[in-house]
């Protein structure tokens, strides 16, 4: 090894050699990685170490985004849960927290929401600004040991310290599975609005309450799916049709464990109409609505009190199945957070469907334009690919195909020897599709390897915006119609990339591929 290096380099490897060794002697040393471990996801939100799973509490105040999350501070496995915290900017680069709300020797602290009280509704605000009466109140499940209740704790320094409510718990209906509480304000009736679930009963029950602090129940709603897992983390909003604001529909989100169509959990939803107090499905008797069709997408939370001004409703969901979540094979972390998704409704041939794009603040994370060819052939476009040399574990590819009658075209992922993520189109039967059969590290798990499809309307054209990062694969088609999550173990060195068809008779539209870059540097 040659150890002889450049005079300029010497003071920055010293810089960092004295850091190294001084670190472990820094307060909450423990707390620091170097977040470029095996699989370690780079543009998406992960822990520091250990366990995570759900999103909780998402909420904007004071100019930042509120990431709580189901955290087990004592180990990479789940338990001991309680929130995890971190700030953001633009919910894409965070700051880490300490720990919000940790465990309670009677009760684990289990998934909630997050509120701004703007008026002091609860009277539990009282922040330095006597012109500014709000404060953050956040409802969580109290999990016992064979009792789940709905507690609430208040901040009145920007989320930072915590207090648990003398009075909790502040909603309980003696159910052993009662959890999970998503509360808003319901402006038309000046009422808050929680909608929880009874997760055995596959069932959401909604309550109200005019102070935060004393929830009645309402009603409930339940669909014709019994017996096909538990019921978690519900959601409600109102979103306009194609953009159309006399046109509002609400969406009940359900998230299910198991029973997606990809196995294990997945997120379910149904469109409807909510008048303070009752949801009605709009949809016919069975039908099943799912929004992504992965294997990996779960427990999703979407934002409160975004900025009027902003306009978008904005869901983060974790990307993880219960099936394998406390096997996946990292070490010091577990757990990762979906990219922030925008979320609307559009009027299909079927019905109204919930449509997801990635935030347009993604785009900033467009460190440099590795390829871009429009209008050729595919065996054409495969070519300027090879010869361009693009590889990488952190990209972005847009691409819009014009199918034709090839079988199948697609793109071969993280491609090395015997391993290759394909994210793939089937124009005959309209079928777009992940296959991490030969992804990398797959036998951790027999329910992890697999071919994980969605149906499109449209057959002969296909756009496709893929996210790669590192141990992560979000794929969304024709503009959000269909989105397909999948985490994924490949070698380090499997970082080919191919565009592959069945024939070259199809054409490559658009096609650009960028390097993305590292929220974490």
């Amino acid at each position: 090894m040659n150890l002889l290096l450049p005079a300029a380099r010497i003071p920055t490897l010293w810089t960092y050699a004295l850091a190294v060794c001084l670190l472990p002697m820094l307060p909450g040393a423990l707390a620091v990685q170097t977040y470029n471990e095996a699989w370690r996801p780079q543009f998406h939100f992960t822990p520091p170490k250990n366990f995570m799973n759900d999103p909780n509490g998402l909420v904007f105040y004071q100019g930042e985004y509120h990431l709580f999350y189901q955290h087990n501070p004592q180990g990479t496995q789940w338990g001991h849960m309680s929130w995890g915290h971190a700030v953001s900017s633009d919910m894409l680069h965070w700051k880490n927290l300490p720990l919000a709300i940790p465990e309670q020797p009677e009760y684990m602290i289990y998934s909630g929401s997050a509120v701004v009280d703007w008026n002091n509704s609860s009277g539990l605000c009282k922040g330095p600004d006597p012109h500014d009466p709000s404060c953050l109140i956040a409802i969580y499940t109290a999990a016992g040991q064979d009792w789940q209740r709905q507690n609430l704790a208040f901040s009145n320094d920007r989320g930072r310290t915590w207090t648990n409510f003398s009075g909790s718990p502040v909603a309980d209906l003696k159910l052993p599975d009662f959890r999970d509480p998503k509360v808003f304000w319901y402006a038309p009736q000046r009422k808050w609005v929680m909608v929880a679930v009874a997760a055995d009963e596959q069932k959401a029950v909604f309550l109200d309450s005019r102070d935060l602090k004393a929830w009645k129940p309402v009603s409930s709603f339940e669909a014709g799916d019994k017996g096909k897992g538990q019921w978690e983390c519900p959601d409600l909003f109102e979103l306009a049709v194609d953009g159309d604001s006399q046109n509002k529909k609400w969406v009940l989100i359900v998230n299910r464990n198991p029973g997606a169509p990809a196995g294990g959990t997945g997120v379910e939803y149904f469109v409807g109409q909510f008048d303070g107090k009752n949801f009605r499905d709009d949809g016919p008797a069975g039908q099943e609505l799912w929004a992504d069709y992965g294997k990996d997408f779960y427990a999703t939370n979407s934002f409160s009190d975004l900025p009027p001004e902003d306009g978008r409703r904005i869901w983060i969901g974790w990307m993880g199945n219960w099936q394998y979540a406390n096997r996946e094979p990292t070490e010091i972390w577990r757990g990762a957070q979906s990219l922030p998704r925008a979320l609307r409704l559009s009027k299909s041939a079927d019905g109204i469907r919930l449509v997801q794009n990635p935030i347009a603040e993604t785009r900033t994370l467009r460190q440099r334009e590795l390829l871009r060819v429009s209008g050729v052939a595919i065996g054409e476009a495969s070519r300027s690919l090879q010869q361009a040399g693009v590889r990488g574990d952190t990209l972005e590819i847009d691409a819009e195909f014009q199918a034709d009658s090839t079988k199948e075209l697609g793109f071969r992922l993280r491609k090395g020897t015997g391993e290759e993520t394909l994210v793939g189109f089937a124009p005959a039967t309209g079928e777009v599709f992940i296959d991490r059969t030969r992804s990398g590290l797959t036998n951790f798990s027999p329910d992890f390897p697999g071919r994980h499809r969605a149906l499109l309307s449209q057959h002969g054209r296909l756009k496709l915006q893929v996210f790669l990062d590192r141990s992560s694969l979000e794929v969304f088609a024709n503009d959000g119609e269909a989105v397909l999550t999948d985490r994924i173990y490949p070698s380090p060195q499997s970082d080919g990339l191919e565009l592959y068809s069945g024939s070259d008779t199809g054409r490559v539209l658009s096609l650009a591929i960028w390097k993305l870059s590292s929220i974490w540097q």
